[in-house]
């Protein structure tokens, strides 16, 4: 089996991410992810415009974020994630937040894939799932 496609980005933490504690609020966390996932589609060259000039979405249908540390106001980050797996009409994609070497936090996204005229589920494309664990 090939190794997995794994998307990895580098990200300087402006003021606006942070809160009144001066950390990154977590919510924030998700959007990072969503970032991974943007990067993690372009690389497997199916960049979101593509895959919606297709006719192609993908709803979020469950998140989650074990935190482990905190970043703060100009913290340069790496992001990274990947394809875990593909299943019928669902995807997850696994992400790491890191600053330096410590894990900031991991989680993963579940997605349907849909048409978006219908936004009915469909089986996700051959060309997406080749690129799981």
């Amino acid at each position: 089996m090939a190794e997995p496609t794994v998307a990895r980005l580098t990200y300087r933490v402006p003021y606006a991410d942070t809160d009144q504690m001066g950390v990154v609020y977590y919510a924030n966390y998700l959007v990072y992810f969503e970032r991974a996932r943007t990067e993690l589609l372009r690389l497997v060259g199916l960049p979101y415009r593509e895959m919606e000039s297709r006719g192609y979405g993908l709803p979020v249908i469950e998140a989650h974020v074990d935190y482990k540390a905190s970043a703060g106001y100009d913290d340069e980050l790496t992001i990274t994630g990947c394809l875990a797996w593909v299943k019928g009409v669902r995807l997850r994609v696994d992400c790491e937040v890191l600053l330096g070497e410590t894990l900031l936090c991991q989680g993963h996204t579940v997605h349907a894939f849909v048409e978006l005229e219908t936004m009915r589920p469909v089986r996700v494309i051959p060309e997406l799932a080749k690129h799981s664990k």
